[in-house]
C-alpha cells in the first residue's frame, strides 16, 4: 500500500507545501504555524497533522536541531513516570493506595465505553495504552483525579500520532502493524499533548467542574443575546442550559460528531492562542445550539431531551465544521469588540 504521505512535492496539495515549507525550516514560526494549522491540516498528509499538533502543544521542539534530543528526554521522563506510578499496577503490588485503586476502577470501566464506533479502541494493545496514560495522568493530577469524559478526550491524540507513526490515513490504522518503537512513540506523544491540552481546562474536572459553570453560563448569555426566542423557548419548557451542554462542555463536541470532524475542529483548538481554546469553544457551542434552533423551537421538554442527546450529526464532513468555526469566529469577535450590538432589542 502507498504511503499516505510518500506523494512528492509536486504532487501535494497546495495547502500541503504551505505546510511543509513552514515545517522544513530551521526555526518554526510558531504563530505563523497557528495561523495556517487554524484552517484545519491537509487531509492527505497525516504526518503535517501530527507534527503541527505536537510543536503547538510544547511537545516537539520548535528548532529542528533541538528535536531529536528534545523527543528523546520527554519520552524518558514519560518511561520514569510509567515506572513509578504504573509498575505497581502492572505488578498488582499490595502498596497501591485506596485513591489510586479507585481511579483505576473507573479507568477500566470506561475504557471499553471509550468511542465505541471506532474499531481501533476496542483493540487491546489501544487499551493498555489509554489505561496507562489515563492513569498516570490523574495520579500526578490529584486536584481533579480522573473524570469521566478525560478517556475520550486522549482519543484524538492517538489516532494522529498513530496513523503520524504508521504513516496512513486515521481511517486505515492497523494497531498490529505498529511496533513496539512506534506504540512507545505515540504513547509519550499522547500523554504530553493530552497533558498540556487539559491545563487549559483542569478547573472543568476539580470539585464542584467550575470551568464547566463558567462555560455554560456564558453559553446561556450568548444564547440570550443572539437569539433570544430560542433561549425563551428553552426557560419555558424548563429544559436547564446545564443539562443541555454538561457533555459539550465535559467532552468538548467529541462525542456529537463523526471522529473525523473532530480531528478537524481540534485543529483550530490546538491552533488558539495562548490564552487556550475554552473560551473561543463556548462560541462553537453556541452557533451549534443555533444551527438547530428551528427545529428546537417547534419541540416540547421530552422531545428536546431526545433529540439533544442524539443530535443527528452522522452524516457532516469538515464542510460542516468549516462552518461552524467560521461562524462562531465571527460571533467571538463582535461579542469581544461590542457586546452591547448583541443585547437583545
Amino acid at each position: 500500500m502507498q504511503s499516505a504521505s510518500s506523494s512528492s512535492g509536486t504532487q501535494r496539495s497546495a495547502k500541503a507545501q504551505k505546510f511543509h515549507r513552514l515545517l522544513s525550516l530551521p526555526t518554526v514560526d510558531l504563530a505563523a504555524l497557528r495561523e495556517l494549522l487554524w484552517s484545519g491540516a491537509p487531509e492527505e498528509d497525516p504526518k503535517v497533522r501530527a507534527e503541527s499538533w505536537q510543536m503547538l502543544l510544547g511537545y516537539l521542539p520548535p528548532v529542528k536541531d533541538r528535536q531529536p534530543s528534545g523527543l528523546q528526554k520527554k519520552r524518558e521522563e514519560y518511561e520514569e513516570l510509567r515506572r513509578r506510578h504504573y509498575l505497581p499496577v502492572e505488578a498488582e503490588a499490595p502498596s497501591i493506595d485506596v485513591d489510586a485503586a479507585g481511579i483505576l476502577r473507573q479507568i477500566r470501566l470506561d475504557i471499553p465505553r471509550t468511542s465505541p464506533g471506532l474499531p481501533i479502541f476496542s483493540h487491546q494493545r489501544i487499551q493498555q495504552l489509554l489505561e496507562r496514560i489515563l492513569f498516570i495522568w490523574s495520579v500526578r493530577h490529584p486536584a481533579s483525579g480522573y473524570v469521566q469524559g478525560i478517556n475520550d478526550l486522549a482519543t484524538p491524540f492517538v489516532v494522529v500520532l498513530l496513523a503520524s507513526e504508521l504513516d496512513c490515513l486515521p481511517e486505515e490504522i492497523d494497531v498490529d502493524a505498529a511496533g513496539d518503537d512506534a506504540f512507545e512513540a505515540v504513547e509519550a506523544g499522547s500523554y504530553w499533548c493530552l497533558t498540556k491540552f487539559l491545563s487549559d481546562i483542569q478547573d472543568h474536572y476539580t470539585n464542584g467542574q467550575p470551568g464547566i459553570q463558567q462555560m455554560v453560563a456564558k453559553l446561556r448569555e450568548i444564547v440570550h443575546r443572539i437569539d433570544q426566542k430560542l433561549y425563551d423557548h428553552l426557560e419555558e419548557q424548563g429544559l436547564d442550559f446545564l443539562q443541555l451542554s454538561f457533555r459539550w462542555m465535559n467532552c468538548l463536541l467529541l462525542r456529537e460528531f463523526p471522529f473525523p470532524c473532530v480531528i478537524r475542529l481540534w485543529d483550530t483548538y490546538i491552533s488558539e492562542p495562548l490564552e487556550g481554546f475554552s473560551s473561543f469553544h463556548v462560541y462553537v457551542c453556541a452557533v451549534f445550539l443555533i444551527y438547530w434552533s428551528p427545529q428546537l423551537k417547534q419541540m416540547d421538554y421530552q422531545q428536546l431531551m431526545l433529540f439533544m442527546q442524539k443530535l443527528p450529526t452522522g452524516r457532516w464532513r469538515n464542510q460542516e465544521i468549516e462552518t461552524l468555526l467560521a461562524e462562531a469566529f465571527v460571533l467571538k469577535s463582535l461579542f469581544h469588540s461590542s457586546p452591547n450590538h448583541l443585547n437583545p432589542r
